[in-house]
């Protein structure tokens, strides 16, 4: 058994935070759909991320490596917290870090009565990891008849149009 460090990302390691998520999230989309010219996530929308109101942003650490990061936005007054982006480090992929990295951030914010996340309809393997490993149930499912009312603009980052638009909402309800 193994466990994950989160260790707060600093102002200066942000770059290296951005290329490594962007690098996992593009391979994701292409080992899909093939190449894309675009990045699937945009630097803008991860800079969007760490600057939103309760942003906390951690590398996740296995033996003095970064195996993974997260963005969580977390809301100290109604414990309704949110996963903004979490990754796991391409090449490490399907060794339980992606759920030894959630159960790491349940454990660090114990208080949290209810998770939020998205994640686009076509990543079956987000939804098995977000509701077969973690526990999170569908709640909402937006696309052209049914906007998430937080986007901006058509699509989300570098997606196409056809994809940027269709995601799942998922909440986890916590015990009390």
């Amino acid at each position: 058994m193994f466990n994950i460090k989160l260790v707060p990302v600093k102002e200066a390691e942000k770059v290296q935070f951005i290329k490594a998520i962007q690098t996992a999230f593009q391979k994701s989309y292409e080992t899909t759909f093939g190449h894309q010219k675009a990045l699937v996530l945009p630097s803008s929308d991860i800079e969007a991320s760490f600057n939103t109101p309760g942003s906390r942003a951690y590398f996740a650490v296995l033996d003095g490596a970064i195996v993974g990061g997260t963005v969580l936005v977390i809301d100290d007054v109604s414990h309704y917290n949110k996963l903004e982006l979490l990754y796991v480090a391409d090449g490490v992929q399907s060794k339980g870090i992606g759920q030894k990295i959630w159960q790491a951030l349940e454990a660090a914010y114990p208080g949290t009565k209810t998770w939020e996340t998205h994640t686009p309809y076509y990543d079956k393997r987000n939804i098995h990891f977000y509701v077969n490993r973690c526990g999170f149930k569908i709640v909402e499912f937006f696309n052209i008849k049914h906007r998430d009312p937080h986007q901006e603009g058509d699509q989300v980052g570098g997606l196409p149009l056809e994809l940027g638009i269709n995601f799942f909402r998922f909440e986890k309800e916590m015990g009390s």
